[in-house]
């Protein structure tokens, strides 16, 4: 007669308490830069808690927890403020996991995030290092003379600006026909001495030029343009 034995495996698995997943958890939140300056990075460019370069407005910034495969039970909460003690909010707070902010004013903006489980019956939370945003100080600067012969060099008249947040400039001819016009979105093109789609002629040229900062400085500007080739 055949004996049977019958081989038994247990697999014990044991859970671990929700205060022990919270202490697996590493909170490094990071933004990405969307914009700057009105014009999209060429190269991925991010931002750190402790990182203090100066950026120019508008600044438009995609904000990341940094936490690899989070739990479904946490809540997020960013939080923005004028001071490194958050005690004076300039911003609501945000509740999505990620978030989009775009910073138009110059000055400092401290933002950290506080993450709760509320899945645990304790009081877990975590509150992550904080990221400074410095927004400098509107400039604009305005040439008076370029040369569109097509060999490459000053070829278009372009200002050169840092936190921007509006911009309008006009040329008009000596008879006072405007031949150009651009904006904000086209203030990286500027202007490439046509009208029409034609070349105008070498001369001088009259500009008026309006513009806002992100600190509230307000740009008047009227001027010569001479266009030599």
């Amino acid at each position: 007669m055949l004996s049977r034995k019958l081989f038994y495996i247990v697999l014990l698995c044991v859970a671990l308490p929700l205060t022990e997943v919270w202490a697996q958890i590493d909170l490094n939140p990071y933004a990405v830069v969307l914009r700057e300056n009105g014009v999209e990075p060429e190269k991925p460019d991010t931002i750190h808690p402790g990182d203090s370069n100066p950026r120019s407005a508008p600044l438009e910034l995609r904000f990341f927890p940094g936490i690899e495969s989070p739990p479904a039970t946490l809540r997020y909460e960013w939080q923005f403020a004028e001071d490194a003690g958050f005690n004076i909010p300039n911003h609501s707070p945000r509740f999505d996991q990620e978030t989009v902010m775009t910073f138009e004013e110059a000055g400092r903006t401290y933002i950290r995030l506080l993450v709760t489980d509320t899945g645990s019956d304790e009081e877990n939370e975590e509150v992550s290092g904080t990221i400074v945003i410095q927004i400098t100080e509107s400039e604009l600067d305005i040439p008076n003379a370029f040369s569109p012969n097509g060999d490459g060099i000053n070829d278009v008249f372009k200002v050169k600006y840092k936190s921007l947040v509006s911009f309008n400039a006009v040329v008009f001819n000596r008879w006072g026909q405007k031949m150009y016009e651009w904006g904000m979105d086209q203030i990286d093109d500027g202007w490439d001495g046509t009208a029409h789609g034609h070349q105008v002629p070498n001369g001088v040229y009259f500009i008026v030029i309006e513009a806002r900062g992100a600190d509230g400085v307000v740009y008047k500007h009227k001027g010569d343009i001479n266009i030599l080739r």
